[in-house]
Protein backbone atom coordinates (compact mmCIF):
# COMPACT_ATOMS: atom_id res chain seq x y z
CA UNK A 1 0.00 0.00 0.00
CA UNK A 2 1.33 3.61 -0.79
CA UNK A 3 1.65 6.02 1.67
CA UNK A 4 0.29 9.54 1.37
CA UNK A 5 1.16 12.86 2.36
CA UNK A 6 1.06 12.69 6.42
CA UNK A 7 3.09 9.38 6.34
CA UNK A 8 5.85 11.62 4.29
CA UNK A 9 5.05 14.21 6.83
CA UNK A 10 5.51 12.08 10.02
CA UNK A 11 8.65 10.69 8.50
CA UNK A 12 9.82 14.21 8.47
CA UNK A 13 9.00 14.92 11.50
CA UNK A 14 10.83 12.42 12.67
CA UNK A 15 14.17 13.51 11.04
CA UNK A 16 13.49 16.91 12.64
CA UNK A 17 13.40 15.50 15.83
CA UNK A 18 16.34 13.27 15.06
CA UNK A 19 18.49 16.17 14.03
CA UNK A 20 17.42 18.26 17.20
CA UNK A 21 18.74 15.46 19.42
CA UNK A 22 22.09 15.23 17.64
CA UNK A 23 22.43 19.17 17.93
CA UNK A 24 21.87 18.61 21.74
CA UNK A 25 25.23 16.71 22.02
CA UNK A 26 26.98 19.26 19.09
CA UNK A 27 25.78 22.61 20.38
CA UNK A 28 27.90 22.48 23.63
CA UNK A 29 31.40 21.47 21.58
CA UNK A 30 30.84 24.53 19.19
CA UNK A 31 30.63 26.81 22.54
CA UNK A 32 33.59 25.12 23.99
CA UNK A 33 35.44 25.76 21.14
CA UNK A 34 34.44 29.08 20.67
CA UNK A 35 36.66 32.08 21.61
CA UNK A 36 34.44 34.99 21.18
CA UNK A 37 32.31 34.97 24.58
CA UNK A 38 29.60 36.35 22.81
CA UNK A 39 29.91 33.44 20.28
CA UNK A 40 29.80 31.51 22.50
CA UNK A 41 26.79 32.97 24.39
CA UNK A 42 24.79 32.58 21.18
CA UNK A 43 25.78 28.82 20.99
CA UNK A 44 24.85 28.19 24.66
CA UNK A 45 21.58 30.39 24.08
CA UNK A 46 20.69 27.84 21.06
CA UNK A 47 21.26 25.25 22.68
CA UNK A 48 18.42 25.97 25.42
CA UNK A 49 16.02 26.60 22.37
CA UNK A 50 16.94 23.69 20.97
CA UNK A 51 15.31 21.57 23.92
CA UNK A 52 12.69 23.77 23.99
CA UNK A 53 12.38 22.47 19.67
CA UNK A 54 12.90 18.94 21.34
CA UNK A 55 9.54 19.69 23.38
CA UNK A 56 7.39 21.06 20.91
CA UNK A 57 7.93 18.61 18.66
CA UNK A 58 6.56 16.03 20.89
CA UNK A 59 3.80 18.09 21.58
CA UNK A 60 3.01 18.55 17.42
CA UNK A 61 3.07 13.84 17.46
CA UNK A 62 0.52 14.42 20.42
CA UNK A 63 -1.58 16.40 17.94
CA UNK A 64 -0.86 13.73 15.62
CA UNK A 65 -1.74 10.67 17.67
CA UNK A 66 1.67 9.49 16.45
CA UNK A 67 4.48 7.89 18.65
CA UNK A 68 7.40 10.09 19.24
CA UNK A 69 9.97 8.40 17.42
CA UNK A 70 13.20 9.72 15.36
CA UNK A 71 14.58 8.56 12.67
CA UNK A 72 18.73 8.88 12.11
CA UNK A 73 19.04 12.19 10.42
CA UNK A 74 21.99 11.52 7.63
CA UNK A 75 22.41 15.18 6.64
CA UNK A 76 22.82 16.68 10.29
CA UNK A 77 24.97 13.77 10.75
CA UNK A 78 27.55 14.91 7.98
CA UNK A 79 27.36 18.44 8.80
CA UNK A 80 28.09 17.98 12.41
CA UNK A 81 30.81 15.98 11.29
CA UNK A 82 32.55 18.76 9.34
CA UNK A 83 32.05 20.98 11.65
CA UNK A 84 33.87 18.20 14.38
CA UNK A 85 36.69 18.35 11.37
CA UNK A 86 37.12 21.72 11.60
CA UNK A 87 37.63 22.08 15.56
CA UNK A 88 40.40 19.88 15.10
CA UNK A 89 42.12 22.20 12.56
CA UNK A 90 45.03 24.71 13.70
CA UNK A 91 43.37 28.17 12.66
CA UNK A 92 44.21 31.01 15.07
CA UNK A 93 40.98 31.89 17.14
CA UNK A 94 39.17 34.26 15.31
CA UNK A 95 39.57 32.30 12.09
CA UNK A 96 38.54 29.21 14.03
CA UNK A 97 35.12 31.27 15.06
CA UNK A 98 34.08 32.04 11.77
CA UNK A 99 34.61 28.49 10.97
CA UNK A 100 32.32 27.65 13.47
CA UNK A 101 29.93 30.46 12.94
CA UNK A 102 29.69 28.73 8.93
CA UNK A 103 29.34 25.09 10.43
CA UNK A 104 26.51 26.27 12.44
CA UNK A 105 24.75 27.82 9.96
CA UNK A 106 24.96 25.17 7.71
CA UNK A 107 22.87 23.17 10.20
CA UNK A 108 20.63 26.38 10.67
CA UNK A 109 19.81 26.07 6.69
CA UNK A 110 19.39 22.78 6.56
CA UNK A 111 16.66 23.02 9.53
CA UNK A 112 15.13 26.09 8.22
CA UNK A 113 14.53 24.01 4.90
CA UNK A 114 12.95 21.28 6.85
CA UNK A 115 10.48 22.96 9.11
CA UNK A 116 9.76 24.97 6.65
CA UNK A 117 8.21 22.05 4.38
CA UNK A 118 6.68 21.22 7.77
CA UNK A 119 5.14 23.95 8.23
CA UNK A 120 3.65 23.83 4.70
CA UNK A 121 2.93 20.58 4.91
CA UNK A 122 0.84 20.85 8.13
CA UNK A 123 -1.13 24.28 6.88
CA UNK A 124 -2.19 22.08 3.81
CA UNK A 125 -3.81 19.17 5.82
CA UNK A 126 -5.16 21.53 8.68
CA UNK A 127 -2.83 20.17 11.04
CA UNK A 128 -3.33 24.29 12.82
CA UNK A 129 -1.81 23.48 16.28
CA UNK A 130 1.33 21.20 14.73
CA UNK A 131 1.37 24.27 11.98
CA UNK A 132 1.73 26.97 14.26
CA UNK A 133 4.41 25.15 16.86
CA UNK A 134 6.24 23.79 13.89
CA UNK A 135 6.45 27.69 12.59
CA UNK A 136 7.89 28.81 16.06
CA UNK A 137 10.07 26.53 16.13
CA UNK A 138 11.31 27.97 12.29
CA UNK A 139 10.89 31.17 13.95
CA UNK A 140 13.32 30.71 16.40
CA UNK A 141 15.70 28.67 13.57
CA UNK A 142 15.55 32.45 11.82
CA UNK A 143 16.76 34.42 14.55
CA UNK A 144 19.83 31.99 15.20
CA UNK A 145 21.04 32.58 11.95
CA UNK A 146 20.45 36.24 11.80
CA UNK A 147 22.61 36.33 15.06
CA UNK A 148 25.51 34.25 13.44
CA UNK A 149 25.62 36.53 10.82
CA UNK A 150 25.70 40.02 12.72
CA UNK A 151 28.08 37.87 14.60
CA UNK A 152 30.46 37.12 11.70
CA UNK A 153 29.60 40.38 9.92
CA UNK A 154 30.26 42.69 13.02
CA UNK A 155 33.78 41.89 13.68
CA UNK A 156 34.83 37.93 14.24
CA UNK A 157 35.46 37.74 10.41
CA UNK A 158 37.35 41.11 10.21
CA UNK A 159 39.46 39.77 12.60
CA UNK A 160 40.24 36.74 10.85
CA UNK A 161 41.10 39.07 7.98
CA UNK A 162 43.33 40.95 10.27
CA UNK A 163 45.26 38.28 11.82
CA UNK A 164 45.75 36.60 8.25
CA UNK A 165 46.98 40.01 6.94
CA UNK A 166 49.18 40.09 10.34
CA UNK A 167 50.41 36.43 9.48
CA UNK A 168 51.63 37.82 5.73
CA UNK A 169 53.56 40.59 6.69
CA UNK A 170 55.19 38.55 9.26
CA UNK A 171 56.38 36.00 6.82
CA UNK A 172 57.21 38.48 4.27
CA UNK A 173 59.23 40.35 6.63
CA UNK A 174 61.08 37.11 7.58
CA UNK A 175 61.81 36.45 3.83
CA UNK A 176 63.18 39.74 3.12
CA UNK A 177 65.59 39.39 6.37
CA UNK A 178 66.92 35.96 5.41
CA UNK A 179 67.38 37.40 1.71
CA UNK A 180 69.18 40.63 3.61
CA UNK A 181 71.21 38.37 5.55
CA UNK A 182 71.91 36.23 2.09
CA UNK A 183 73.56 39.59 0.24
CA UNK A 184 75.29 40.25 2.91
CA UNK A 185 76.79 37.19 3.43
CA UNK A 186 77.75 37.12 0.21
CA UNK A 187 79.33 40.44 0.02
CA UNK A 188 81.85 39.50 3.06
CA UNK A 189 82.45 36.02 1.06
CA UNK A 190 83.89 38.65 -2.19
CA UNK A 191 85.87 40.56 0.33
CA UNK A 192 87.81 37.59 1.46
CA UNK A 193 87.82 36.10 -2.18
CA UNK A 194 89.57 40.10 -3.23
CA UNK A 195 92.03 39.62 -0.03
CA UNK A 196 92.76 36.19 -1.07
CA UNK A 197 93.79 36.87 -4.35
CA UNK A 198 95.57 40.40 -3.35
CA UNK A 199 97.56 38.20 -0.93
CA UNK A 200 98.76 36.30 -3.22
CA UNK A 201 99.91 38.80 -5.90
CA UNK A 202 102.06 40.64 -3.25
CA UNK A 203 104.80 38.69 -3.42
CA UNK A 204 105.11 37.72 -7.17
CA UNK A 205 105.19 41.60 -7.37
CA UNK A 206 108.01 41.59 -5.11
CA UNK A 207 109.91 39.22 -6.85
CA UNK A 208 109.24 41.42 -10.13
CA UNK A 209 110.77 44.78 -8.53
CA UNK A 210 113.73 42.75 -6.65
CA UNK A 211 114.71 41.07 -10.38
CA UNK A 212 114.78 44.59 -11.86
CA UNK A 213 116.84 45.81 -8.81
CA UNK A 214 119.45 43.12 -10.06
Amino acid sequence: MQGGLHDAFVDELRDAYDAEKQLLKALPKLAKASDSEQLKTAFLDHLEETRGHVDRLEQVFASLDEKVRGKHCDGIAGIIEEGNAVMEEEFDPATMDACLIASAQRSEHYEMAAYGTLVAWARAMQHSDAADLLQSILDEEKAADEKLNELAEGGINQQAVARATDDDSDQEEEEDGSAARKRAGGGTTAKRATRTTAAKRAPAARSARQGKRR
